[in-house]
């Protein structure tokens, strides 16, 4: 449509107000029939979570996200807006972003009956529209919904006059999605003042007699109540969500290491391994089914985004010290994550004092797993004869360069498909991080023993 600049173009032009809920029904319908991603970036909520938003917004609620840390909650809450329309009309210059058409506000008002057709109309692009809060035990009535304004009083207003009206948060979102983080931290007697919001869609601010019909999609996420113990959600508020949606952490250590993959700042010049992805990301899903780790504070995806950065940041250090062309990341810069690991995990209370232990053992399972997975039970017999008959030792490091460390093992024979399948062979970098792969799935498959040394560890038969 084009957009006009003043009420009577805008008239003229068979322009139509929608309410925001029918707005994003129409749009997300627009979308499903033209087979379109609604979501982007979300990875494993194909089957659980995004279909329950989906028809939340199709019947019109407002909806409560519920799950642990790094469940991706906000993310969701942000993308929603980009099921609102690409631009909408509203009365330049009001607070509120007053629908020409149909004014709430009194100053909208006069300003129409003032001027006429020759109002002057501003147009609001999603993000326009779109508010978030954090929730917080500070905040007040005033922040969310609205106050007397000292400042237009003072100019001479009288109190009675609503002119003096300073607008909410939530107010200033007329038209648009509003988002409330971590709803059980707002204090009880502020949520209270969400309860009209949710049923009658209108909101009152202070002894003014007004009663402000807003069009507003509410939004709002919580972590478990049996984890919260800040605060909670009141029930009638909780009642008038029309919608629950449950999250949940990523099924696989695929679609873990899928998020990870794209939400990781990794240099451009640190090549990481697909299979060092997966360990990564299979340490996170290790903690999460341990009876050493709080599963009540949850283990979030998160945790595999920082590693993925921390062992990248590994890797590159080594190449650059040592002068090498290619960073890439190996078993030995998996002892770096203890740094980015320890702050978000929580152990149970009688393992306190064992973090670095209990890490330890996550990352031997981690190995083990994705080397099973990957390499199909190989147990490279022609390898481990020459560790074993032929005394063959390979020293490994976190300093150690990747030519160093090929050079030890001589000649290669029977390695070529394995090594291929690891994506290595093109270079000293990828084939030492690969091999050194190969000699930690034979010692955590007992063929192998590993001597940890100063500077890194020692494999032998």
């Amino acid at each position: 449509m084009e957009q006009a600049a003043t009420l009577g173009a805008l008239r003229a032009s068979g322009y139509r107000p929608r309410p925001v809920h029918v707005e994003m029904r129409e749009n997300l319908l627009a979308r499903l029939r033209g087979g379109e991603r609604v979501f982007e970036g979300i990875v494993g909520y194909e089957d659980s979570v995004l279909p329950a938003i989906e028809n939340a917004i199709l019947a019109g609620h407002d909806l409560i996200f519920l799950g642990e840390r790094g469940q991706a909650k906000s993310r969701i809450m942000r993308t929603l807006v980009g099921l609102l329309d690409e631009a909408v009309p509203a009365v330049a210059g009001c607070e509120i972003n007053d629908d020409p058409l149909a004014p709430i506000c009194t100053a909208c008002r006069e300003l129409i009956g003032e001027r006429g057709d020759e109002t002057p109309i501003a147009w609001l692009g999603p993000e326009d529209r779109y508010g978030e809060k954090l929730a917080t035990p500070d905040i007040s009535v005033a922040d969310l919904i609205g106050e007397v304004d000292p400042i237009k009083v003072a100019e001479g207003r009288y109190l009675a006059d609503e002119l003096t009206i300073h607008f909410g948060l939530i107010p200033r979102t007329h038209r648009g999605i509003f988002a409330i983080n971590e709803l059980p931290d707002l204090a009880e007697r502020i949520q209270v003042a969400l309860l009209n919001l949710l049923e009658e869609r209108d909101i009152q601010i202070r002894g003014y007699k007004i009663r402000l019909p807003l069009d507003i999609v509410l939004l709002a996420s919580a972590n478990p109540e049996d984890y919260t113990n800040r605060g909670r959600i009141i029930t009638p508020l909780k009642d008038r969500f029309g919608a629950q949606v449950r999250t949940h952490y990523p099924r696989t250590a695929a679609e873990e290491a899928e998020i990870v993959r794209r939400e990781a700042q990794v240099p451009d010049d640190v090549r990481f391994p697909e299979w060092m992805s997966e360990i990564v990301a299979e340490v996170t899903h290790q903690a999460r089914r341990s009876g050493q780790i709080n599963q009540r504070s949850g283990v979030s995806v998160r945790l595999s985004i920082a590693n993925q950065e921390t062992v990248a940041a590994s890797a590159l250090r080594r190449a650059v010290r040592l002068g090498e062309p290619e960073a890439v990341p190996r078993i030995s810069d998996l002892e770096a994550m203890a740094s980015s690991t320890l702050g978000k995990i929580e152990v149970e209370a009688l393992e306190e004092g064992r973090e670095d232990d209990i890490l330890t053992k996550l990352v031997r399972q981690a190995v083990q797993a994705v080397y099973q997975r990957r390499m199909r039970g190989q147990t490279f017999p022609d390898l481990v004869r020459r560790f074993e008959e032929e005394g063959l030792e390979v020293q490994t490091g976190v300093g150690m360069g990747a030519e160093e460390l090929c050079r030890q093992f001589g000649e290669l024979k029977g390695m070529a498909q394995a090594l291929q399948s690891l994506g290595a062979g093109e270079s000293p970098a990828t084939t030492a991080a690969a091999l050194e792969f190969i000699c930690e799935g034979l010692h955590l498959g007992r063929r192998l023993n590993k001597t940890p040394t100063g500077s890194g560890a020692v494999y032998g038969g």
